[in-house]
């Protein structure tokens, strides 16, 4: 199996679609393709870094930069993970949907990642929010009548 770091190399850029959804609502799984270069310098806040955890390759967000790592965190998850600056291995610098491509660099991008992680604090309250009702709901034994109001939207 071909490891992204070779192809990075090789290519000097890599091209793949996406999988999982960590990045929701900005990258579709199997639908979106990636754009991922080699970082030319130490990464800023709000870049997506591509990094190695263990075997697999994590594309997240980078909400803050420390002196030796970066804190990081998928623009769809809860968790923020302190990556090592020498696991990163690529940074994304586009991405294609729909056949049109969208760069890191654009307007629009670049206010969705700062709206998206300033109104994380929202965002994570309304899902504890939720997680709460559901217990309630499980507790009282009204779960099945919460899910199908949930799914009316």
């Amino acid at each position: 199996m071909t490891r992204f770091e070779d192809l990075l190399q090789k290519d000097g850029k890599l091209v793949y679609k996406t999988k999982g959804t960590s990045m929701k609502p900005m990258l579709r799984q199997n639908r979106d393709l990636v754009i991922i270069e080699v970082p030319s310098s130490r990464l800023q806040k709000y870049d997506v870094a591509l990094y190695r955890r263990g075997e697999s390759y994590v594309l997240h967000r980078v909400i803050g930069v420390e002196s030796d790592h970066y804190r990081i965190r998928g623009d769809n998850t809860y968790a923020v993970e302190r990556v090592p600056f020498g696991n990163v291995i690529g940074v994304l610098t586009s991405f294609n949907r729909k056949g049109k491509t969208h760069a890191v660099t654009e307007l629009g991008y670049r206010f969705y990642a700062r709206f998206w992680n300033a109104i994380y604090p929202l965002r994570a309250l309304l899902r504890r929010i939720r997680r709460l009702l559901i217990t309630v709901a499980r507790k009282l034994g009204l779960l099945p009548l919460l899910k199908k109001m949930l799914r009316r939207k």
